[in-house]
């Protein structure tokens, strides 16, 4: 499968895709540059924030959830500030969150990592409201991507740069996880993997950061069924959406990427879509 570009972003750090149901809309984050993205009826508009912002999930009583550097914060529909959920004062100064979306019970999972990308000082946390954060795993170098399988009963977790995805019991009662085991092991030529979705046949849709696609993944085999290719080197993320909820919408990233390397890639930073053959997981709501 072949990628087209959705819209040319020159995002810095696109990431973090989420496809609101009820109404229609794509949102994505540009995390350096301190913006949400809404893309709706082919037109792209974005919030500016003054922090940064390492994803979005919807809420199911409108509106959107967001993950800024070390606070999680509700938005109106609109834009506009409404409540502040967590702070995240443990967190070291040099960290900042970055990936997270919802479960399908409606907590909040985010997690942080070190800017600098060098200590494993990052953490996993899920959070309700009017409760505060709960520490799910520590000792993380790159929190990355999440997804569940379609029982709910499995959570799958990326640290980046073990280029491993994990497996864990997930107890949707409890939101608590057990017995984390390897599913997934990436070969240094694919690239890292980053972001991910899942769809309704339980695989796992993996972007391939420095591997300019997205690889399908059978979590039960470690096998990969399929790839996308992207025009992009640094491809970020992914999440099925439209109205079949079988397009594939990919963001993608330019930062440290010299003239020589955007020359040979110059879409990226670019939002992609792929119209595949599976209906994809739905992106699930806060229920807060």
């Amino acid at each position: 499968m072949q990628a087209e570009l959705l819209f040319n972003a020159q995002a810095s750090l696109g990431e973090g895709p989420a496809w609101d149901e009820k109404t229609q809309t794509l949102y994505w984050v540009d995390i350096l540059n301190k913006r949400i993205h809404t893309w709706k009826n082919n037109r792209d508009d974005f919030f500016q924030l003054d922090d940064f912002v390492g994803c979005v999930a919807p809420r199911r009583d409108g509106g959107f959830v967001a993950a800024l550097r070390a606070s999680v914060q509700t938005f109106s529909g609109s834009g506009k500030r409404e409540t502040l959920l967590a702070t995240f004062s443990d967190e070291p100064k040099s960290n900042r969150l970055n990936d997270g979306k919802c479960d399908p019970a409606g907590r909040f999972l985010v997690g942080s990592m070190d800017m600098q990308m060098k200590q494993a000082s990052g953490n996993l946390y899920s959070l309700i409201s009017n409760s505060p954060p709960r520490k799910l795993l520590g000792d993380i170098r790159i929190s990355n991507g999440l997804a569940w399988s379609t029982d709910y009963k499995i959570f799958y977790y990326i640290d980046t740069p073990t280029r491993q995805v994990r497996a864990f019991d997930y107890d949707l009662d409890s939101g608590d996880i057990a017995n984390p085991r390897i599913v997934i092991a990436l070969p240094e030529s694919m690239g890292w993997p980053d972001g991910m979705t899942s769809d309704m046949q339980g695989r796992l849709w993996i972007a391939l950061w420095g591997g300019s696609g997205v690889g399908c993944w059978n979590p039960l085999t470690g096998r990969l069924e399929a790839r996308v290719d992207v025009p992009a080197l640094q491809t970020s993320s992914c999440v099925f959406g439209g109205a079949e909820r079988n397009i594939l919408y990919v963001t993608s990233a330019r930062v440290d990427m010299d003239a020589a390397a955007l020359a040979l890639s110059p879409l990226s930073g670019g939002v992609f879509a792929v119209e595949t053959k599976t209906q994809g997981m739905p992106t699930f709501e806060f229920a807060g």
